[in-house]
Order: C-alpha cells, then sequence, then structure tokens
C-alpha cells in the first residue's frame, strides 16, 4: 500500500531530536507572541504542534515527499 510507505517512520535519533527543539520553541514563541499577533500566535503554535508529531512519530513530511533533509 503507497499510503503505508508514506507514513513509514524516516527519522533517526538526530532528527527526532532536532524537530523536537524546534517543536519546544516554535511553541513556547507562539504562545508568548498569542497576546499580541493572534495570527502569528496560532501560526507559531500549529507549526510547533506538528514538528513535535513529527518527532515522536519519527516521521518527515519533506522526506516522505522525496526532498533531502540534512538530520
Amino acid at each position: 500500500m503507497p499510503v503505508n510507505r508514506f507514513f513509514h517512520p524516516n527519522l533517526g535519533h538526530h532528527g527526532r531530536l532536532a524537530r523536537g527543539v524546534i517543536g519546544a520553541l516554535c511553541l513556547i514563541a507562539g504562545i508568548i507572541v498569542a497576546g499580541d499577533y493572534t495570527l502569528w500566535g496560532l501560526i507559531l503554535v500549529v507549526a510547533g504542534l506538528f514538528a513535535i508529531f513529527e518527532s515522536i512519530r519519527g516521521w518527515c513530511l519533506l522526506r516522505a515527499c522525496g526532498i533531502k533533509t540534512k538530520f
């Protein structure tokens, strides 16, 4: 099934760690910014949650689409 291969874990330890850190930073920044700039805060929170999801799952959307990433 093509869908199962698309969602197959494709990150190593360093990639998961990098996405977890990026996700946490985006989430914190989004919460801080949300008071003054609601739209930017929402965008940062959503991006942070998605990066944390990628970290937990061990899956990268860009890699699943065929784009090479550093980690």
